[in-house]
Formats: structure tokens, sequence, C-alpha cells
């Protein structure tokens, strides 16, 4: 397996939630590879302020779309961008993702709507909208999910239920799109260090017991998440198709 298995240079990439966190670390990964980004973000204006500081630093081929994902208009204007700017496109990541941490019996129907219109059917209608527009029937679609689909973490039932959902819908997409030669993949994230933590209840214990449990005592890092989306998405891992690859640092294997 040569080198250049593992490049993404001349790739088109599309990325939501892509101007923070692990969003930020794959935007940035991909054009370092050689890829051209289009990286989705909505609220966070001084976070997409300071990421386009870092793009100009490193001269990256990233463009900045502004779009929010639950609204139809949003949609239309994301994949607007996508036609205008590539034409075609090589690669999806769905990082966008949004929660509510309280108590399920505290939790409104509307809230469950609002967690699920971001995490899993924008992801939904954005691959369906895109799927026309994949370079020669072939290409990459890849979603981030976390631990709290497979297990209970406290207050985070929204989220971990609607990441559960992800990846089921991953591994239906995996299988109809591999006619097509796109392969669809979930990246699932341990605890991983980004400016989320700060929204959890009790953030400052749940780091502490977080970096406990890891066998590496600290938190899996964006960039860490972001090397293996490389891999994911380029030709190095053809082979791999509906997968659900963990990169978590060891956390979840131990008892």
């Amino acid at each position: 397996m040569s080198e250049q298995q593992f490049s993404l240079m001349g790739k088109k990439a599309l990325i939501t939630g892509g101007t923070r966190g692990i969003g930020k670390a794959i935007a940035m990964r991909f054009a370092r590879s050689g890829a051209s980004v289009i990286a989705n973000h909505v609220r966070d204006v001084k976070s997409a302020s300071k990421f386009k500081t870092d793009i100009d630093d490193e001269d990256l081929d990233i463009h900045i779309c502004r779009a929010d994902v639950t609204s139809q208009k949003g949609i239309d204007k994301l994949i607007e961008s996508v036609l205008h700017r590539f034409g075609k496109l090589s690669i999806l990541v769905h990082c966008a993702a949004t929660g509510i941490h309280r108590p399920m019996v505290e939790l409104s129907v509307r809230e469950f709507d609002f967690v699920y219109a971001l995490n899993v059917r924008a992801f939904f209608d954005i691959v369906l909208r895109l799927i026309p527009t994949f370079e020669n029937k072939g290409g990459s679609i890849l979603a981030i999910s976390s631990e709290g689909a497979v297990r209970v973490v406290p207050q985070y039932s929204l989220v971990g239920s609607s990441k559960g959902a992800l990846e089921s819908l991953v591994r239906h997409m995996a299988i109809d799109f591999a006619q097509l030669s796109i392969r669809v993949n979930t990246i699932s994230a341990g605890s991983v260090m980004t400016d989320a933590w700060k929204v959890l209840p009790n953030a400052e214990q749940r780091l502490t017991e977080a970096c406990d449990r890891s066998p590496r005592n600290r938190l899996t890092t964006p960039d860490e998440i972001a090397y293996v989306a490389q891999f994911l998405c380029s030709e190095a891992s053809d082979g791999i198709v509906g997968q659900t690859i963990v990169v978590d640092g060891g956390t979840s294997i131990v008892s």
C-alpha cells in the first residue's frame, strides 16, 4: 500500500459542523492532505471567524458556508454552495450535532424533534440530495457518533439515542449505496477535548471521571479523530463499508 492511497489530493469535501471541535480538525486535516473543503456552520460566528484566520494562516483551500441544515432553506443554500463551488462531490462528513442535557422526565417532544432534526434528519436529507453529485458514482460518506449510542451516559438520552439512530442509518445507507461505489461509515468518538464539555452538567466532575476511565488517563483529541477520518475517506480504506470505528483510546474495552 502506497502513501498515495492515504492522500485526499484533488478530492472535494463537505463537512457539516466543520468550523470548530472535531469538524474543524477534520476540515484542516483534509485540506492539508490536498482536498478542497466546504465547512458548514450556523450559530457560532466567533468560532467561524477564528477558523477563517487559521485557514488564512496556512493558506488552506477551505470555504466557510453558514447555513442552518435543520431547515429546508438552509439545506438548499448548502447544496447550492456545493454545486457552485465544486459541481461534484467526493466526500461528505456529518459532524454537526446538538444536544439538550437534562433528565429524560424533564424533556419535551419539541426538544426531541430539535435534537433529531440536526443529528439524524439533516444527515439523511443532505445525503439524499448530494448522492447524484458524487464523482464517478464513488466516494465516501462519514458520520460522527459518540459513546452514548451504545452506553447510558447521565442526562444524555436525546443525544445518545439520536447517535444510535445515526449509526443504524449509516449501516442501511452503506448497503444501499455500495452498488454506487459510495462507502458509508461511522466514527464513534469517545470523550474528546472540545468546547462541548462546557455545556454538560457537572462538567468538571465528568471531565475528571472520563480521564480516570481512560487507559491513557486523558481525553481523545480532535486530531486523533481527524486522522481516522482521513483514512476512512481515502482509497486506503476501500474494504471498510458500513462500520462503526471506535476512537476512544481504549476506554470502551475497559470494564
